[in-house]
């Protein structure tokens, strides 16, 4: 086979008269250009180091330093002040020299003290966030000074990571304000008698052992880089026992009305390579960090070539002795992808000669494992249910069968990939004579899909389906949403608008022929292992049958005409979810709305608790059943919207609730100390969890003239048995989209009732704010403005 003598780069035999070496000059000349693609990933590596470290400055700028200060020499002034004699005094060169070497050795002392002040000035800039809290339009005089000044020090080309050591640390809140924003956030939650008790106990934390604990945490604080983050992964994604699919990771989808490709292999090539040329741009860090203002970038270290690793539990069986040594594996670089089709499990090298393939000779690829008519190995067609299963046994199973041999070979070919394809053979998307029921079939398609199908550990799992659509599945850990969704966002623009397809929905380019074939991984499951595979598959097939979900297009009204009524979109939606709720329940409940910490160094999320006083009085006043005035409701919903806003801002700039008070429950842990109060509040269900996807990179879509180009956003599992999950999508000014999931097993939950009440939250809210305008139409919001997929 032309392959496999294209793998062997020599051959040599021994014969009478002396050794015959063959030696294959096409491999050779593989090993030469792939050698030479490593070394110039390495020299860029290097440089960008050197500029990163020494940012804001450049490296240039040392240069001008040193011939400024040997020009002094020529003028017979000292701006050392005699430190450059000093220098000279101690060292051992000629004396010819001495004065050249004291003088660069001075000049490279002065450069580095003015990057120390340059990057501190910065930090210290980057550390004022009252620009936030002003009112949207205005700008104050100091902000405009502080925009001048982060300008200044911020040099004009930043890369992706310049501004990771000029970031602020995140800053500790007194336990003082911590206890008294979370009283407040529970006082619509709880009866008199109820929350007297908490305040009681409350006061007791405050006053004694909540001090010791602050004490540690501010001693960690000065010592990280972030004194949430590295708990956080631990403690809430890598001890967890339970399955990872649904309770932990996500989704995103493909373009909701309009499939660029209706043939697979296709979809996948143009994809493929843009998420390599994505990955190009970050190794040459030539990506601006954040929009507006610096954003920490640390989580982007991470997307491709990292894995999950499930760990074996360790130590006492007691809660503060429990240790899992689940971790998350990076490696520096991977030249191939693994792809999943109909059991079988095919490494693809996605670079040849050193180049990296074109989305012609991608497709052609990936159509090669889809005509590939060999059977999965006994054992390997659901493997991957083992990702989906409780961790433990999973662990076990890893270190049992996949340490060595041909099952650690391939193993490791997985967790070592860029990431992870699954070429599914179902067709998805809003499609047919029942469009809302095949998005709900979409969303759980990407969920979860067959529960064996995905490789759920991998950083993030490609879906394509047999009809063109395809889709995202993530692993939480080691990002946030808002990372993958900049990733995400790219390859959809570039995919369709960049690379596009030819008249036959082809990838366009030519395609070499002699490529070698995908490489099918072999296995070796023994009888044990398989049922190993069964049983975590029964556990993750009975969590995938119990989450019911509801994904619809809002197209009534958007942000066009909430901005109108001079509220907030989000706070608007906010309040639609608070009121649902309410209708549906007769109660209200503690809700989670993430928000980012990015502002910070290392900085990942935190808790909005989006159900307030104001909030509550807003809606029981709407819901009172008594005559009441509209512009009572009015002044109260703009209350309730601006105390939203105020409590966002604060979780932003580090001054939240959930992440202070878990890092305290984590120090009690550590000395071995029980804390009534922190063991209640860390024990409250979130029965509403909600998080927005915004789009990031609006330069790449034109939603105003192609609104048939949006995606349809993506969406979690139910964090509580009895709650819902709900994320929303804001798109373009006429589109909301929802993606709601809640659980079977409980009958007070049922994601298309709730995904009803949504709706009609949202009319009554624009009525409420705006009474002169025509009511909306209530028709079915699934049948879409656009032409919707056939």
């Amino acid at each position: 086979m032309a392959e496999a003598h294209q793998a062997v780069a020599f051959q040599f035999t021994v014969t009478p008269d002396g050794i015959d070496l063959q030696l294959s000059h096409q491999a050779l000349t593989e090993i030469y250009l792939s050698g030479m693609r490593s070394w110039k990933k390495r020299i860029v590596r290097v440089k960008n180091s050197v500029i990163t470290g020494v940012y804001p400055a450049s490296p240039s700028s040392w240069l001008f330093v040193v011939i400024a200060i040997l020009a002094t020499m020529y003028t017979r002034s000292d701006p050392s002040m005699g430190l450059i004699a000093k220098i000279q005094e101690h060292l051992p060169v000629s004396t010819q020299c001495q004065a050249v070497v004291s003088a660069v050795l001075f000049s490279t002392m002065l450069w580095l003290m003015l990057i120390f002040t340059m990057r501190l000035c910065l930090k210290q800039l980057l550390s004022y966030h009252r620009w936030m809290f002003e009112q949207h339009g205005k700008m104050s005089t100091t902000t405009k000074i502080w925009v001048a000044l982060v300008r200044i020090f911020s040099g004009r080309k930043p890369l992706l990571y310049s501004y990771q050591g000029s970031l602020p640390n995140l800053p500790v809140p007194t336990i003082k304000d911590t206890v008294k924003r979370y009283l407040e956030s529970v006082r619509p939650l709880m009866d008199d008698k109820e929350y007297e008790r908490m305040t009681k106990l409350a006061a007791e934390f405050e006053s004694s052992l909540g001090n010791r604990l602050q004490w540690y945490l501010k001693l960690k604080a000065l010592w990280a880089s972030n004194y949430v983050s590295d708990w956080w992964e631990e403690y809430v994604y890598l001890r967890g026992r339970g399955p990872i699919m649904v309770n932990s990771n996500y989704y995103g989808m493909d373009f909701l009305y309009v499939t660029p490709t209706p043939i697979q292999a296709a979809r996948a090539g143009n994809s493929i390579h843009s998420f390599f040329l994505y990955r190009r741009k970050l190794n040459k860090e030539d990506r601006i960090p954040g929009t507006v203002i610096p954003l920490c970038a640390a989580q982007c270290e991470r997307i491709f070539n990292t894995t999950r690793i499930p760990g074996e539990e360790t130590g006492k069986e007691t809660e503060q002795h429990t240790r899992a040594n689940n971790t998350v594996q990076h490696w520096q670089d991977s030249d191939y992808i693994v792809v999943y089709h109909k059991g079988r499990y095919f490494r693809l090298r996605v670079y040849q000669a050193g180049r990296l393939l074109s989305p012609r000779e991608i497709e052609f690829q990936i159509q090669r494992i889809l005509d590939d008519p060999s059977p999965p190995s006994k054992g390997e067609a659901k493997l991957g249910a083992l990702t989906a299963g409780d961790r433990i046994p999973w662990a076990k199973a890893r270190t049992k069968y996949f340490s060595s041999g041909v099952n650690k070979r391939s193993l490791d070919c997985i967790e070592k990939a860029a990431f992870f394809v699954t070429l599914d053979d179902e067709e998805q998307g809003m499609m047919g004579d029942d469009p809302a029921a095949s998005l709900d079939r979409y969303a759980k398609s990407l969920l979860h899909g067959k529960c064996y199908d995905r490789w759920f550990d991998k950083s993030f799992t490609v879906v394509y389906y047999k009809n063109g659509k395809n889709g995202i599945n993530a692993e939480h850990s080691w990002a946030d949403a808002p990372v993958l969704a900049h990733v995400w966002e790219y390859t959809l623009a570039n995919d369709s608008f960049q690379l596009g397809y030819n008249a036959e929905g082809h990838c366009k380019g030519d395609v070499d022929p002699s490529l070698p074939r995908p490489v099918k991984l072999s296995w070796e499951i023994p009888p044990e292992c398989e049922e190993q595979i069964a049983q975590s598959l029964a556990v993750a097939q009975a969590l995938a049958d119990d989450v019911d979900f509801h994904v619809f297009s809002f197209q009534e009204f958007g942000k066009g005409k909430v901005k109108k009524c001079r509220v907030s979109p989000d706070g608007f939606i906010q309040m639609a979810l608070q009121l649902a709720y309410f209708r549906e329940r007769g109660t209200f409940c503690l809700t989670y709305e993430a928000s980012m910490t990015r502002l910070f160094r290392e900085g990942r999320t935190e808790t909005v608790r989006s159900c307030t006083n104001e909030s509550s009085a807003f809606i029981r006043a709407l819901e009172g059943g008594e005559v009441r005035a509209t512009d009572v409701c009015k002044c109260l919903f703009r209350v309730a919207s601006e105390k939203h806003q105020l409590l966002y801002r604060l979780a932003m700039t580090g001054a939240g609730i959930d992440r202070h008070l878990f890092c305290l429950y984590v120090v009690s842990k550590y000395l071995g100390v029980e804390s009534p109060f922190l063991k209640e509040v860390l024990s409250e269900p979130w029965r509403l969890s909600t998080s927005q996807t915004p789009i990031q990179q609006v330069e790449l879509f034109d939603i105003e003239n192609h609104p048939e180009y949006v995606s349809c956003g993506g969406g979690f599992g139910p964090v509580a048995d009895d709650g819902y999950g709900v994320s929303y999508c804001v798109l373009g000014e006429n589109m909301i989209n929802f993606h709601i999931s809640c659980k079977h097993s409980c009958p007070d939950t049922d994601a298309h009732k709730f995904g009803t009440q949504i709706r009609q939250a949202l009319r009554d809210l624009l009525k409420l704010l705006s009474p002169n305008q025509t009511e909306p139409s209530k028709t079915e919001e699934s049948q879409p403005k656009v032409k919707k997929e056939q």
